[in-house]
């Protein structure tokens, strides 16, 4: 008779269960995702950290401290309508404090030290700085990253959690099937017929070179990555809740996916974030294998002793959490529905729906559970806004006094190769982009205020620009450019990476020296 060696051979075999809520994703698939959690959350914080005084500092683009005084001056408001521990404090050095925090956080989580406490503090954390820098946070791997940190506060990685691991897959399954809802509901049709791909990679916020190249593939070919892409987003998920065959084929299909998201275009930990929700594709199993063909490759070692096990809960305690448990993933799936509900526009809300409204505006304030819909229609025209001085003595109607200021990050000079800047998140350069959608209104309160800074305090913004700015310019304006990727045979011939044509200029701010 051979005895047991670990507790965990002392345990009964686990009942078998219907395999979207299979034990056998367990603490191997909990421990990685605790991992690479971690890892983006630390790229995020050190992201965040490097441009948030610009951001919503003293002397930023959106001063914080401004916004919340107007806040407080508005009667019945509280903590509770603006989610922030920056309710009480605003200045420079608790913006740094906080960055750094999220950091050690992360590195604890990193190592492995009570991470789910560590999620916890950090999502509550990344929630005060999304709602304190307003739209600069307001994208959607904003909100999937605060979604993640909630699920993983209760993911442990000692033991499996499955009624954990299928939320996990029911917010893997929302990221990609809202998403492929959203494009299928598109005003301009263009999933349908398949023109959307001629454009996204020419009008991506910030593309990449390789989408330049990928842009020059056959229109056929863009034709049909536009339905594979509804493919993938309708089609594809359905697999998430089914075998570990299914589920195994969905993990290859849609990493791929995001691969060739993340080569030709810069979203930030967006992609990367992505790719670690597909560990919940995989299984322990999958894991094992996947350590066993890397040991392979690598020399031997001792072998290290088995993770240890955790007892097993007293009954009547771990019935209890069982229904706390199932009432939270009740809860969850409930306010995913209610939320799908309200943006998609299925039906008409009706009297119930209608008294869930409150419910769910207190929930898209918190941003804990999110709806996901990203390309929905992809944009036609790429127009970027570039910023211009006028050194003192120039004349304002001679146009070539003008000097152009490019940005870091955004095409800029027509000869000015794409570049790789993910998983950093450069705020203000991508947010420009949408303001190029909408140039001709009235400019927003950012805009403006880079105007100002760039006449009156130019040290304060130049982190933002390639080259150094006048210390004291006559004056600023904006040129608005409609840019196009070039052809092949024009690169060969120019070596432009771009084509520019300008369609407007702004009217002068002349610089109160």
């Amino acid at each position: 008779m051979t005895l047991p060696t670990t507790l965990e051979d002392s345990l009964p075999p686990p009942p078998r269960r219907w395999d979207g809520l299979s034990h056998d994703a367990g603490p191997d698939v909990a421990r990685l995702f605790h991992r690479l959690l971690a890892l983006i959350f630390l790229i995020a914080w050190l992201s965040l950290g490097v441009q948030v005084h610009l951001l919503i500092g003293r002397e930023g683009l959106l001063p914080l401290a401004d916004f919340v005084a107007s806040l407080r001056a508005q009667p019945g408001l509280t903590f509770f309508d603006f989610p922030t521990l920056f309710w009480w404090v605003q200045s420079n050095g608790a913006l740094t404090a906080g960055v750094i925090a999220g950091v050690v956080l992360s590195l604890v989580a990193l190592a492995g030290q009570r991470p789910r406490l560590c999620f916890a503090l950090s999502t509550a954390l990344y929630l005060s700085y999304a709602t304190a820098c307003r739209l600069f946070l307001s994208f959607q791997w904003d909100n999937l990253l605060l979604e993640c940190g909630l699920l993983a506060c209760f993911l442990p990685a000692r033991r499996p959690a499955p009624l954990v691991t299928f939320l996990f897959r029911v917010l893997l399954f929302k990221l990609y099937f809202e998403s492929g809802i959203a494009k299928w509901q598109s005003p301009l049709h263009d999933w349908h017929d398949g023109s959307s791909m001629t454009f996204y990679y020419e009008t991506a916020p910030l593309p990449t070179a390789l989408g330049w190249w990928a842009h020059n593939l056959p229109v056929w070919w863009h034709h049909f990555e536009s339905r594979a892409t509804l493919f993938l987003e309708l089609i594809v998920p359905l697999a998430i809740f089914g075998t570990r065959q299914m589920r195994l084929g969905a993990a290859a299909l849609l990493t791929a996916f995001q691969v060739a998201n993340a080569a030709t275009a810069n979203y930030g930990f967006f992609c990367y974030l992505s790719l670690a929700l597909h560990v919940f594709l995989l299984d322990d199993r999958d894991m094992r294998h996947a350590v066993e063909w890397v040991r392979r490759w690598l020399p031997p070692r001792q072998r290290t002793a088995p993770s240890p096990v955790s007892l097993p809960v007293p009954q009547p305690l771990a019935r209890g959490w069982r229904y706390l448990g199932g009432a939270g993933a009740a809860l969850f799936i409930a306010m995913s529905l209610i939320e799908a509900h309200f943006h998609f526009h299925f039906t008409e809300p009706g009297p119930t729906l209608a008294l869930l409204t409150p419910v769910a505006q207190v929930n898209q304030t918190w941003r804990l559970v999110n709806t996901y819909h990203l390309f929905a229609a992809i944009t036609r025209e790429r127009i970027e806004p570039e910023f211009q001085t006028l050194d003192s003595g120039r004349n304002q109607t001679d146009d070539d006094a003008w000097k152009p200021q490019h940005l870091r990050h955004k095409p800029g000079d027509v000869d000015r190769r794409p570049d790789f800047v993910a998983p950093h998140q450069p705020r203000v350069d991508f947010q420009l982009w949408f303001y190029g959608l909408s140039f001709e209104r009235r400019e927003p309160a950012y805009v403006a205020m880079l105007i100002e800074r760039m006449c009156e305090a130019p040290a304060v913004v130049q982190p933002l620009f390639a080259g150094p700015l006048p210390p004291r310019p006559q004056a600023v304006r904006i040129a608005y450019w409609q840019y196009h990727f070039t052809r092949p045979a024009d690169r060969r011939a120019t070596g432009a990476w771009w084509t520019r044509d300008r369609i407007k200029t702004s009217r002068a701010v002349v610089c109160p020296h």
